[in-house]
């Protein structure tokens, strides 16, 4: 089945120039109808011989739904299109009093592959690729538990305590059961048609409270391994933690790793948030110039990063090879808030699909966000009973 059609619009190398060659601080807010603000720093120039800055400030993705709105409207003469509109600000609080506005120009074609879990990932649905109106299964998945799932150690401490009494001294002996949680060894595995797995998640680290709480916390995040299948062995992808935000927030804080071929380094690809009672996206996309300030898609730029020594953005080093691989819109996946039911919807950008695997690995990383949605839950509050399973020690 083809891609479905979307168009990614990108603003990018502004600059300001003042005729007395003031220089102070400035930033940007650049706002399209129907979605959310963005926020970028913005370089001033002081000479107009001043190389501008190569940086991506803001980007929005339009699927067809949209496009097809915008075409309707521009047959129409008498209704307004939609404006782009990008308002300069001084510092953080003073308006500098400059605004743009212009039309929507300069959209590039950015079609997508996207996949739909027919259930839960918990309850091992079918998958379906979907084109408008036009759906047709290519995965199916199997969630297990590959050790327990969320088990309760009780271990028995005794505690001796001197009682007194007027004729001898005792020892009064209490067994005191300490419950201490975990959610551990879930796992999911992802099938083409023929029964053949090809991609994989499974918990590497678990997903336990912190001390004096029952919360997993951002100190001690439990962890994905994303693998794929090829030549008869499992390959490790990538890596997701999930932890929940603290100080009474109700947000899941992620954050989601490339694995190098060796398996020696990893680069970030995304590290945000979503909220636990909305819901909302996990998404990567990947920017050739510096990272907005406020970016829905969380991107990052890989020319900005580095490991083991060696910039990202170069030719050569340990990280230049995922600099290579992925650009742009890569992928994104909803994920519902804590107690509705997900039925996950994944979007991957179709230059980065070359083969079964490459698709399977992506679907494979939105059903474990989805699931982390569950491992993070507080341990005061029941699992569903998908993913209960009780071991007593």
């Amino acid at each position: 089945m083809d891609p479905c059609p979307f168009v990614r619009i990108v603003i990018g190398n502004l600059a300001l120039k003042f005729p007395d060659r003031r220089s102070f601080p400035c930033y940007c807010k650049i706002r399209l109808k129907g979605f959310p603000t963005q926020v970028s720093n913005i370089q001033f120039r002081v000479q107009e011989s001043d190389a501008v800055e190569s940086k991506i400030h803001a980007c929005f993705n339009l699927n067809k739904l949209v496009m097809e709105t915008l075409s309707e409207k521009s047959k129409n003469t008498a209704r307004k299109l939609p404006f782009l509109k990008i308002e300069i600000y001084r510092g953080r609080r003073e308006h500098c009093g400059f605004m743009k506005r212009d039309k929507l120009l300069g959209a590039e074609p950015d079609p997508r592959f996207v996949f739909k879990f027919d259930g839960e990932p918990e309850c091992s649905p079918q998958i379906f690729q979907v084109n408008g109106n036009v759906k047709q299964p290519v995965f199916t998945c199997k969630f297990s538990f590959r050790n327990s799932g969320e088990r309760i150690l009780r271990s028995r401490s005794s505690l001796s305590e001197p009682s007194t009494s007027n004729s001898c001294l005792s020892l009064v002996t209490a067994d005191k059961e300490q419950p201490i949680k975990e959610r551990k060894g879930w796992s999911i595995t992802v099938h083409d048609l023929s029964g053949s797995p090809v991609a994989a998640a499974s918990m590497a680290t678990p997903f336990v409270p912190s001390p004096g709480t029952d919360m997993v916390s951002r100190s001690n995040p439990g962890a994905w391994l994303i693998l794929r299948h090829g030549h008869s062995t499992w390959k490790p992808w990538g890596r997701l933690e999930a932890w929940r935000e603290g100080n009474g927030s109700d947000h899941l804080g992620y954050r989601f790793e490339l694995i190098s071929e060796g398996g020696i380094d990893t680069i970030p690809l995304a590290n945000s948030t979503i909220s636990t009672k909305n819901g909302g996206k996990f998404s990567i996309e990947i920017t050739t110039g510096s990272t907005p300030m406020t970016s829905p898609n969380s991107s990052f730029d890989l020319s900005s990063l580095s490991s083991s020594g060696s910039d990202f953005g170069s030719t050569t080093g340990s990280g230049s090879w995922a600099h290579m691989l992925y650009r742009g819109f890569v992928m994104s996946a909803t994920v519902e808030g804590e107690g509705k039911c997900s039925r996950p919807e994944v979007e991957v950008g179709m230059q980065h699909v070359t083969c079964t695997e490459d698709a399977a690995a992506f679907v494979a990383l939105a059903a474990a966000m989805d699931l982390s949605m569950d491992a993070c839950r507080l341990f005061s509050q029941k699992l569903k009973k998908e993913l209960r399973q009780f071991n007593l020690e």
